[in-house]
């Protein structure tokens, strides 16, 4: 086996193998080839609920972790079958086209939904070997760096994946046979790395009865706090984020060369700045980060409805805003993953990753469905205010944009009292306060330094105050 340093940079590697497979696999191409079968809003909703939908499958892993020793072969297996699962639909109406378009595209939902539930089978099984195995200090920097090298992966596959489709020359159902079939070989590549790295044994519950296992993250007052908030998120996110695509290609008229070079810009941003959230996670806390990236999640909804029906300008308007969206979702998937890890115990660690997870994911999977029904229930409509033309698709951007707004609010009800305020981020990141401007308006302000130190002093008093009420 690797050493533990060898084997943090092998994670690395293998995260950017797992981009590429990603992105070759489920980009958006896929809305592309799913349109070309028939689809309509119905089933781009449902193609779009089975990532968090299928969800449910982490705490099947949770409950069969607590009657594992080690999870490598099982996660293993499970891993290469997942990888290869997308291959036969891609390439089958390629190879036999005499089957109907709804008949392969049922069977791409089909596939897809499969393939989702293996991904989330295998995830907290995943998660919870990592978290036994990598040093719980610096790990939001090392998750942060992990991203880093992950997002530049998604952007460059992305690239060479719109490029390709492009300049081949080839229609989108052997374009997409042919991505797929490349990222299915990076995937593969992902999972043998693995072999190398060392796993700690898992730490089982001493009786785990299926009950208590499933309860005992709902009962940790601070962990629930966060499986609510996550809740409410993807309620919010999965009513307009699973349709954007959808809208740039039908109602924008953006080819998929433009769609796909868009969602490579938009993994520039989280590139650029994940190592920094991940330092900024790491010392002020998972909670301030989550509170911080929430509130401007609702740019993309907002850019979205004022985006004029003109493809070249609004793939503009939209590459700066892609980005930043792109940055704000680096810094809640570390958070996220940073609140998981060190607030789940080693005993029963596998369910409260999954708990932390999988019941969102069901919540935002349930909203992309009934989302989905709406959109193809009110297919066509639209109404004209002046020059203006509201359709359904600016109905639900509208909705998303509320409730993105309104879980920016409800992020502070998260329970994480090591954490610090929200505003040291923004001081950090701005490099000035309004007050120090009237105090110092020749720019003579202290460093960030004496922040840092300010900030350490008021957790060290928050702690003793915690300290004092427990002694009590």
């Amino acid at each position: 086996m690797w050493s533990q340093k060898v084997a943090q940079r092998a994670i690395i590697i293998a995260g950017c193998l797992a981009m590429v497979y990603t992105q070759l696999t489920m980009s958006p191409a896929t809305i592309q080839f799913a349109r070309s079968l028939g689809a309509t809003g119905w089933h781009i909703g449902i193609l779009g609920a089975l990532p968090t939908l299928m969800l449910f499958m982490q705490f099947v892993a949770a409950i069969l972790a607590n009657h594992l020793h080690y999870r490598r072969w099982t996660w293993f297996s499970f891993c290469i079958l997942q990888r290869l699962m997308l291959i036969p639909i891609a390439a089958g109406p390629w190879f036999f086209p005499s089957f109907s378009d709804q008949t392969w595209l049922w069977c791409l939902i089909a596939l897809t939904a499969m393939n989702h539930a293996l991904i989330h089978f295998t995830t907290p099984l995943w998660l919870s070997w990592m978290g036994d195995y990598l040093p719980h200090t610096g790990l939001n920097r090392y998750w942060g760096i992990r991203q880093l090298w992950m997002y530049w992966s998604g952007a460059l596959s992305l690239l060479g994946g719109a490029f390709f489709l492009s300049e081949s020359g080839l229609d989108i159902r052997q374009g997409f046979a042919i991505l797929v079939c490349i990222g299915g070989l990076f995937g593969i590549i992902d999972i043998l790395i693995f072999l190398k790295v060392d796993e700690p044994p898992v730490t089982k519950m001493k009786e785990p009865k299926l009950k208590e296992v499933l309860l005992t993250p709902f009962k940790n007052k601070k962990y629930r706090s966060f499986i609510f908030f996550t809740c409410f998120w993807h309620f919010a996110a999965m009513v307009g984020s699973p349709f954007i695509s959808f809208f740039l290609l039908d109602y924008i008229g953006m080819d998929v060369f433009r769609l796909l070079l868009l969602w490579t810009c938009s993994w520039v941003g989280g590139a650029i700045f994940s190592k920094r959230l991940g330092h900024m996670a790491e010392h002020f806390g998972n909670r301030p980060t989550l509170i911080l990236c929430t509130a401007f999640k609702s740019t993309n909804m907002l850019g979205l409805l004022l985006l004029p029906q003109d493809p070249i300008v609004a793939f503009w308007i939209m590459v700066p805003i892609f980005i930043f969206d792109s940055l704000l979702n680096a810094g809640i998937a570390i958070a996220n993953n940073g609140f998981m890890l060190k607030n789940s115990p080693a005993e029963n660690r596998t369910m409260f990753i999954a708990a932390g997870t999988a019941v969102a994911g069901m919540v935002g999977g349930l909203t992309s469905i009934l989302t989905g029904a709406f959109l193809a229930i009110t297919s066509g409509w639209s109404i004209a205010l002046g020059e203006i033309e509201i359709n359904h698709f600016h109905i639900i951007f509208a909705i998303s944009l509320v409730l993105r707004l309104a879980a920016a609010v409800f992020a502070r009800t998260i329970r994480e009292p090591e954490s610090h305020w929200t505003v040291q981020i923004v001081v950090q990141l701005v490099g000035v306060t309004p007050l120090r401007i009237l105090r110092f308006p020749v720019g003579l302000y202290r460093s960030f330094r004496s922040d840092e130190n300010l900030s350490l002093t008021r957790k060290a008093n928050r702690k003793k105050r915690l300290n004092s009420k427990k002694s009590k």
